[in-house]
């Protein structure tokens, strides 16, 4: 809605105006067309106009801003007249037309002009001087034209190619002057109760919101002198009563024309004082708006109070005999604009109309074969939110929701309205709410009295009901546009964070941190191995952290849900009742021993509130095996709503693909490992007399093996072999030559052949394997420790990064010269060299990962990697390859994109005693 207020002036006619304007429909009271020329000569001392969407509530909206308007202008006198023309010409416009309405409240001298126009294009436009068809008075729609006649001075009927205006103008009574309202004489012991001196505080507020002006009155019941709180904003004092589903606030109600209401003042000593509270606004001589707001004690309220036109005893007749809205009745003025205010709103009003002890709003599924308790008032919290009771509870009329009901004494009749069972009420009354003939909720009236409603009463709620069936619906589908949207928000984000691990552990904590607590005050998930093991309960979350523990320990104790494939969510009542044995046996125990309530009590009857209301379970089913269970809890009197478990169960889908999808890639990595240690070296042997080392990192995320491989194995007495080597390429196919030539390797070199003969016959080995065959670079080699602390090699360097020879004195130099690589050519001649470590030297090989590191167009190269060895002179043969490594995972930023392997050897020589 969008609206404007412009005081004082004559604004231009409102209407529209040129040559495309079609002759208007002009009536007085008795329906004779007649010249409109009262409202032109009368001067126009203020306007107000809104904009109404084509929603039901923008009726409400509607009636509230005239009347808003009209007792801010001063004319109460003619405001239920005004609001009932009003309603049913925006009624006709939102509802029967389905367009926007315009409303426009014109102020005169004489009375108040209000036009309400429509925008329906298609609109018949009748001919000149053609009689306007009134409509049948019994119809539903079509009677804002006899009201109009029957009820305004005058009124009249426009119409333009793109909107039709109805306009009906009311003229202020005459009444004697100084007059404006009074009532009977009554005896002085049914006079309003007041102190002996009733204070009347006066506080002006300024167009800021601050307050400018402090009486003695005002001083006097709130303890503020005038110079501690002008200046200051009127919202720093109140305690503005912030109802559910009450949109007006302090600042809101500042800027009303006029309103009179309840809400507190802090007062100097701390307290809330309530106070009931009129406010006016008003300008001065130069314009400036300000408020002025008369206060009293709460208690003394008869001092400001308007008297209630509308008689007590009938909510739905005015003192005039004309019909008020049963929605205005209930609902009040602002209607809430959310569906929980106006259900808790809706409640209490019914409640309050048939002097009920309690009331209860149910809203029905979109199957309409159960009902959901939305909002309650009167009744235990376990009856208030999300319950579910079915629309056919049992045979004949009085056991479905679709017809209205009245139970004189539920005692006679136990069981008849399930909601109730256990409450002590006995009478009661519900009535359903319809729209267009589906059934869409449940209003019911309760006492605990017997025989107190009656088919009168139940007339008087379902009347009530049909007016606000249609708000009510209108506002649940907005919740549920709008939790549809967040649900897709959710699943998407969801689905996202599921698809970013293949971590079993991992997906068993995000399933459970994303239900909790969005969807649930608690989870568990229960996951299954295979078709013949039991559920397994794998993880627990709370909100409270505290309880985690204690929900662990009490669902570990019971039997899990039984794994049924069957979609959708199903109560699981074992955890509430093992939580209530539990708490039930622990304080008989404790009463036994005449102990008190220790911690551990404490924590069981902690537990036994956080599971004890509604569980549900929802199966985990991926590629048509049940592979799990999600379960969802909620604490003491706690129901799940329908939306939120369809929710969970698409979230239990997704959810299950993920945790299934990161069990095969468990599995499947498992068996890579696994494979993968079977090619690495088992543990290397320890040789007397010579330091040995090996680093060995593998590329690719989940490789443990690559192309590069090393080995060090014993031959025979005294002799070892060491091999390092580089096959071709990456990945498992590398890794499959890999095994395969580390373990010739060592079946060769046991059977007493020469080096370049062990080698000779790997080659032929590798070129048997044909298409996937792959070369390989490698030095091999055999050591032998002498007596005198050195170190005899004999190596054969096939197409490999030469070994590189760190003396004592800090020189570096290749130890072998290059021979070709094996796996290309059938013939080799191959032959070995001979090397003496002496004590103290170092031999370093490394494969072609090390020295091919690079970062942009540098590489580190056989040159880098001496000069980083000649740094390591009298370093262990460990910290020797340490210092390599870091030099070459130093030298680029990246990852590494190669296997690299270092084996450093080190002849330390002979100790000393």
């Amino acid at each position: 809605m969008t609206t404007g207020l412009h005081p004082g002036g004559t604004p231009q006619d409102p209407r529209p105006t040129g040559n495309h304007a079609l002759p208007r429909q002009e009536r007085g009271g008795h329906g004779a067309p007649h010249a409109d020329n009262r409202t032109r000569s009368s001067v126009i001392t203020a306007r107000a106009a809104a904009s109404f969407e084509p929603v039901g509530r923008s009726v409400a909206t509607a009636r509230s801003f005239v009347r808003d308007t009209l007792q801010g202008w001063g004319f109460a006198d003619i405001v239920d007249d005004a609001v009932v023309l009003t309603s049913e010409l925006v009624t006709n416009a939102v509802v029967h037309a389905g367009t926007a309405a315009d409303v426009l409240c014109l102020r005169s001298d004489d009375g108040v002009r209000i036009e309400v126009a429509d925008r329906y294009p298609e609109r018949e436009i009748p001919l000149q001087g053609m009689a306007v068809n009134m409509g049948s008075p019994d119809s539903e729609g079509g009677r804002g034209l006899q009201l109009c006649a029957a009820l305004a001075n005058r009124w009249g009927v426009e119409y333009t190619p793109t909107q039709k205006q109805v306009w009906f103008q009311l003229e202020l009574p005459e009444r004697a002057v100084g007059t404006r309202t009074a009532g009977p004489a009554l005896p002085a012991d049914l006079l309003p109760l007041a102190d002996g001196r009733v204070r009347v505080a006066v506080v002006q507020i300024d167009r800021t919101g601050a307050i400018n002006a402090w009486n003695e009155d005002a001083e006097e019941l709130f303890g503020y002198a005038a110079e501690l709180v002008i200046g200051k904003p009127l919202t720093d004092l109140a305690a503005w009563p912030h109802t559910p589903g009450t949109s007006t606030g302090i600042v809101e109600a500042l800027q009303l024309s006029r309103w009179e209401g309840t809400y507190g003042i802090r007062g100097a000593n701390g307290r809330v004082t309530p106070v009931y509270a009129s406010h006016l606004r008003v300008r001065d001589t130069g314009g400036e708006p300000s408020t002025v707001c008369l206060l009293v004690r709460d208690h003394e309220r008869a001092v400001l109070q308007t008297p209630l036109r509308v008689s007590a005893t009938d909510t739905t007749t005015s003192s005039e005999g004309h019909a008020s809205d049963p929605f205005e009745v209930f609902i009040g003025s602002p209607a809430p604009d959310d569906l929980d205010g106006l259900l808790q709103r809706t409640v209490e009003r019914a409640r309050d109309m048939l002097d009920g002890d309690s009331a209860f709003l149910l809203l029905a599924t979109d199957d309409e074969t159960e009902l959901e308790v939305r909002a309650s008032t009167g009744l235990p919290s376990a009856r208030q939110r999300f319950a579910r009771v079915p629309v056919e509870a049992g045979p004949g009329r009085y056991g479905s929701a679709r017809m209205p009901a009245v139970h004189e004494d539920l005692t006679v009749v136990p069981g008849a309205v399930p909601l109730l069972n256990g409450t002590g009420m006995r009478s009661v009354v519900t009535v359903p709410l319809k729209v267009e003939g589906r059934l869409t909720g449940s209003l019911g009236v309760a006492a605990e009295g017997p025989g107190r409603y009656s088919n009168e009463e139940a007339l008087r709620l379902q009347f009530a009901a049909d007016r606000i069936a249609l708000a009510v619906e209108s506002a649940r589908l907005g919740e549920l546009e709008r939790l549809r949207r967040g649900s897709l928000s959710f699943l998407v984000e969801a689905s996202d964070l599921l698809a970013g691990t293949l971590d079993r552990d991992q997906t068993l904590a995000l399933m459970a941190q994303m239900t909790v607590p969005t969807l649930a005050t608690w989870c568990a998930v229960y996951t299954i191995a295979d078709q013949a093991s039991d559920p397994y309960l794998s993880y627990v979350l709370h909100e409270d952290e505290e309880r985690i523990d204690g929900l662990k320990a009490l669902l570990s104790k019971i039997s899990p849900p039984d794994p049924v494939p069957t979609p959708g969510a199903r109560v699981w009542s074992a955890p509430a009742e093992a939580a209530h044995e539990s708490a039930l046996r622990t304080s008989m125990r404790s009463l036994g021993e005449r102990a008190t309530l220790s911690s551990g009590i404490g924590t069981t009857l902690a537990t036994a509130a956080a599971v004890g209301g509604e569980t549900v379970v929802l199966p985990l089913v991926a590629r048509n095996r049940v592979i799990g269970m999600l379960t969802l809890g909620k604490p003491s009197d706690e129901h799940f709503r329908q939306e939120i478990l369809e929710l969970a169960e698409d979230l239990s889908r997704r959810a299950a693909l993920a945790l299934d999808n990161a069990r095969l890639y468990s599995e499947r990595t498992a068996i890579s490992q696994s494979l993968q240690r079977s090619l690495l070296p088992p543990e290397l042997p320890q040789i007397e007399g010579v330091e040995v080392e090996v680093i060995y990192r593998a590329a690719g995320e989940g490789n443990e093996v690559g192309g590069d491989f090393y080995d060090l194995f014993p031959i025979r007495d005294g002799a070892y072999g060491f091999a390092i080597g580089d096959v071709c390429g990456t990945g498992p196919e590398a890794a499959a030559v890999t095994g395969l030539a580390r373990h010739a390797l060592r079946l060769l070199a046991r059977e007493g052949f020469t080096g370049p003969a062990v080698l000779e016959r790997l080659n032929s080995a590798i070129l048997d394997e044909g298409a996937r065959s792959r070369f390989l670079t490698l030095l091999y080699g055999e050591l032998w420790p002498q007596e005198d602390g050195s170190a005899l090699l004999k190596v054969v360097c096939a197409g490999h990064p030469l070994p590189l020879r760190l003396r004592q004195d800090g020189t570096v130099e290749p130890a072998a010269d290059p021979q070709p690589l094996l796996g290309v050519m059938d013939d080799l001649e191959l032959y070995e060299q001979t090397i003496t470590l002496d004590p103290g030297d170092v031999l370093l090989c490394v494969t072609d990962g090390v020295t091919e590191r690079r970062e942009g167009t540098r590489m580190l190269g056989d040159d880098g990697l001496a000069d980083v060895l000649t740094t390591c002179t009298g370093l262990t043969a460990g910290a020797v390859a340490a210092r390599i490594m870091r030099a070459v995972e130093r030298f680029a930023s990246d990852a590494p994109s190669d296997d690299m392997a270092i084996l450093a050897m080190r002849v330390p020589g002979l100790q000393k005693d």
